[in-house]
C-alpha cells in the first residue's frame, strides 16, 4: 500500500493540499472553495494532477469550522467535510479532521531558528508547554503539550474570552468599544476586524475625524507616519497582544516557548519588536520573574499548518473525536 499522505488545510476561501511522500512535503496546490461543489471535487482535481507515485493511503486535513466525530463544516462555505466518507471514497486507511490552529500547534517542536524571529526572553525549558497565538481574519490561541511520550495540542476559545484593559487609555477604548459591542473579546481588537475596531474607537475617544480605512491602510498608515490615529492604533494593538499572550502564557504554563503567528505581526516584525509588546507580555506583577525568561518567537515561515499536519501524521495519534473551532 502506498505511504503517500494526503495533507489539506481547508480554509473558507481557499483549500490547499500537498502530499507527503517519504517524509517529504510535496508541492502545495491553491484552490478556490467556490470553484468545487464538495471537497471531495476539489480532492480528486488535485489528486488527478498529482497521480504520479499512486494515490494516497491516508488523509489528514485542517479546516476552519467546528469539528465533531470526524466532521465539519467551513465557517464561510457550503462544504461539509466528512473523514469517514472521505476515506470511503478515495480508499483511505483514515482521514483525519484537525482544527485548523491545532494544525499549527502540532508546528511549534519542528520549528528551525531560521523559521522564527527572536522577541526577547532567553532559552526555553525543554519538555514543557509551548503556546502559538494568531492575530489574523480572527483570533486562535493553541498550546502543544509535550506530556510523557504522548503528546497533544489543547484548542481553545481564548479569542472569544474578554478584551483585558492594562491602562487608562486602554480602559478609555475598550468603553467606547464596549458601547458598540457589550461584550468586547479579544478577537474585536487582534484581528484585522480587531485593528478596524480599535482605530475608530480611538478616533472617537480623541474627538478626532479620520478616513475608513481597512486594516491593511491603517497599517500602512501607520508605519509610513502619515496619521497619529493609525500609529497609536498599532501601538495598542502590539501592547494589548503583549498583554493577553502573557495572560495565556501563564494560564497554561508556556515555558517552552511562545511563538506569534498569524498574517498580521509578520508584516512588520522590526516595529514589532520595538513596541511594548514585550513590557506589556512581561508585565504580571507578582509573576514577572516567572515570565521574564519565556522566550517569544514571531514565526516568519510561511505554511506552517502543513508542517503540523505532517508532524500529527507521524505522530501515529488518533484525531480527537471532536474540537472546537476558534
Amino acid at each position: 500500500m502506498s505511504k503517500r499522505v494526503l495533507l489539506g488545510d481547508i480554509g473558507g476561501t481557499n483549500a490547499r493540499f500537498a502530499l507527503l511522500d517519504g517524509g517529504e512535503i510535496g508541492e502545495i496546490a491553491h484552490l478556490k472553495v467556490a470553484d468545487f461543489p464538495t471537497i471531495a471535487d476539489a480532492i480528486t482535481d488535485f489528486l488527478a494532477r498529482h497521480a504520479a507515485g499512486g494515490p494516497p493511503s491516508a488523509a489528514v486535513l485542517d479546516i476552519a469550522g467546528p469539528i465533531e466525530r470526524n466532521r465539519g463544516m467551513l465557517t464561510n462555505s457550503t462544504w461539509v467535510i466528512d473523514g469517514a466518507e472521505l476515506a470511503a471514497r478515495f480508499e483511505l486507511r483514515s482521514a483525519k479532521l484537525l482544527n485548523d490552529f491545532e494544525a499549527v500547534g502540532w508546528s511549534l517542536p519542528a520549528l528551525h531558528p531560521e523559521d522564527l524571529f527572536p522577541l526577547g526572553g532567553s532559552a526555553a525549558i525543554d519538555g514543557a508547554p509551548m503556546l502559538v497565538i494568531g492575530p489574523g481574519t480572527g483570533f486562535g490561541a493553541a498550546c502543544y503539550l509535550p506530556g510523557d511520550n504522548r503528546p497533544m495540542v489543547a484548542v481553545t476559545e481564548a479569542g472569544h474570552a474578554t478584551l483585558p484593559a492594562t491602562t487608562a487609555r486602554e480602559a478609555l477604548v475598550l468603553a467606547r468599544m464596549r458601547e458598540r459591542f457589550g461584550h468586547v473579546s479579544i478577537e474585536r481588537a487582534l484581528s484585522g476586524m480587531g485593528i478596524e475596531n480599535v482605530y475608530q474607537a480611538i478616533a472617537a475617544v480623541d474627538g478626532v475625524t479620520v478616513p475608513k480605512r481597512d486594516a491593511a491602510a491603517i497599517t500602512h498608515a501607520a508605519l509610513d507616519g502619515s496619521c497619529a490615529t493609525s500609529r497609536a492604533t498599532l501601538d495598542m494593538f502590539c501592547a494589548w497582544l503583549g498583554a493577553v499572550a502573557g495572560n495565556l502564557a501563564l494560564t497554561f504554563c508556556a515555558r517552552g516557548g511562545v511563538y506569534i503567528a498569524g498574517g498580521i505581526p509578520p508584516r512588520f516584525p522590526d516595529f514589532f519588536a520595538q513596541s511594548d509588546f514585550r513590557r506589556q507580555f512581561e508585565s504580571k506583577g507578582r509573576y514577572d520573574s516567572y515570565l521574564r525568561p519565556i522566550p517569544v518567537h514571531l514565526v516568519t515561515k510561511p505554511d506552517i499548518s502543513f508542517i503540523g499536519l505532517k508532524s500529527f501524521s507521524e505522530s501515529g495519534i488518533t484525531a480527537p473525536g471532536g474540537s472546537p473551532a476558534h
